[in-house]
């Protein structure tokens, strides 16, 4: 803990001035541009990926970036959503997931998790990911199989949340965009989904910038 606690203090006394005027804007509010909803992963971080500062995302994370489906059950990903959604009216969400994904792998041998009842159960929205990957793999190859399930969950996550009302309902007024990641760890690569193509594609060419 004192390596986090020094990293606190060199924050306050190198960073944090010279940012100063960015958080005298914070303190009245936020305004984030998009909610990024990810894995837990400590290996992921949202605005190093990004190259954002302070204020700019709204971040959920959670083991495997799963939406559980909407119901009338109150949760923690489901308030979020709802909050950035219809408080804070962010134009965007993405879900992005990543490469080597440990709860992916979990979902896709489960009796591996009997001394993780709760992973095993929450690994569970992914179950129409794995169903459908196993039913198309054919070569055994379980990184292979991990990777293609990595993907196929982001868009199952995707259609997830799409059933939450506050989401639903910004869609049809057509003021939120939708978007599915995949972060590879070893590359620094990132792909997005393009229902057009019904396939990941380079970030570049998603969104036609370089």
């Amino acid at each position: 803990m004192p390596h986090f606690a020094q990293g606190v203090l060199k924050f306050q006394s190198d960073v944090f001035p010279d940012m100063q005027d960015l958080f005298d804007k914070l303190d009245e509010g936020q305004s984030p541009d998009v909610l990024f909803i990810t894995c837990a992963d400590s290996r992921i971080e949202p605005s190093t990926i990004t190259q954002t500062k302070p204020g700019d995302i709204f971040v959920c994370r959670n083991a495997g970036n799963i939406v559980p489906p909407y119901s009338d059950v109150a949760d923690g990903m489901s308030a979020s959503i709802e909050f950035a959604v219809t408080a804070l009216k962010v134009p965007h969400i993405v879900i992005c997931g990543h490469s080597q994904c440990g709860a992916m792998a979990g979902a896709l041998a489960p009796d591996g998790l009997g001394s993780l009842p709760h992973v095993a159960q929450w690994v569970q929205h992914a179950d129409g990911a794995v169903d459908k990957i196993k039913a198309q793999t054919t070569d055994g190859s379980q990184p292979e199989t991990l990777s293609k399930l990595i993907e196929e969950n982001v868009c199952l996550q995707l259609e997830h949340l799409r059933t939450h009302p506050s989401v639903a309902a910004r869609l049809e007024a057509g003021d939120l965009e939708l978007h599915g990641w995949v972060y590879d760890i070893k590359t620094g690569g990132v792909k997005v989904f393009s229902a057009q193509r019904d396939a990941f594609v380079d970030i570049g060419e998603a969104y036609s910038v370089t």
